[in-house]
């Protein structure tokens, strides 16, 4: 049977109340690259910082009450523009690091998909099926390590206002699990673009998506 994860508050509770904001990290030089990060990292570029505080601004009324964000250096840097002014600890969470991509790290795809295209495929295809063979994680563990991480989040801030700061492979499981549908299906769109923002809020009948994947901060640039 294919793996489907459902998150819940942690400890049995609809959590009412609760908002929850996620989005990816800024723009880095790898991703300008077309290099995959998984654990490693690399620097926001101009365009990333850009994204961050235009991001940052459109938030600026929005109450917070908590900031988590994985460990990696590009998610809390785009962490701390967000928090603009607010007196918040951001809460550095390994578990919210980005998959683990083993040797493929620090490699840009086309050079990947040449040496080893089936697992290449299966990556961005079929992910539910996706072994690695390159001493990373499959997205079955990838799953069973941020879901556990959000639900935890959850609990601990029932009642309030969280923004998480994580990255693509990361948010796009779950958003999978949010929306009830099975891993096969994360990959599915829209395209997490960099700084996007997701928001789920928990009433009294459980959670909703109101936002998945909003660039409305974007702005034209001359």
């Amino acid at each position: 049977m294919e793996t489907t994860y459902r998150i819940k508050d942690g400890k049995g509770s609809n959590g009412a109340g609760t908002t929850l904001y996620l989005t990816r990290h800024g723009q880095t030089e790898w991703n300008l690259e077309g290099r995959l990060q998984g654990k490693l990292d690399s620097p926001l570029t101009p365009q990333g910082l850009l994204h961050a505080s235009w991001l940052s601004e459109s938030l600026a009324g929005t109450a917070l009450d908590a900031i988590y964000s994985s460990s990696s250096p590009r998610a809390l840097r785009t962490a701390e523009i967000l928090r603009g002014s607010r007196p918040l600890e951001i809460k550095a969470v390994d578990e919210l690091r980005e998959v683990h991509m083993g040797d493929w790290e620090g490699r840009v795809g086309s050079e990947i998909e040449a040496a080893s295209p089936d697992a290449y495929h299966a990556f961005w295809n079929t992910p539910h099926l996706y072994e690695p063979a390159n001493g990373g994680e499959s997205f079955v563990e990838l799953g069973e390590r941020v879901v556990p991480a959000i639900e935890r989040i959850l609990s601990d801030n029932r009642g309030r206002s969280i923004l998480v700061v994580t990255h693509a492979g990361v948010l796009n499981l779950l958003m999978t699990a949010f929306r009830g549908l099975p891993l096969s299906e994360m990959w599915r769109p829209p395209i997490l673009q960099s700084t996007c923002l997701c928001k789920i809020v928990y009433d009294s009948e459980g959670a909703t998506v109101e936002l998945h994947g909003d660039v409305s901060h974007y702005r034209e640039q001359a």
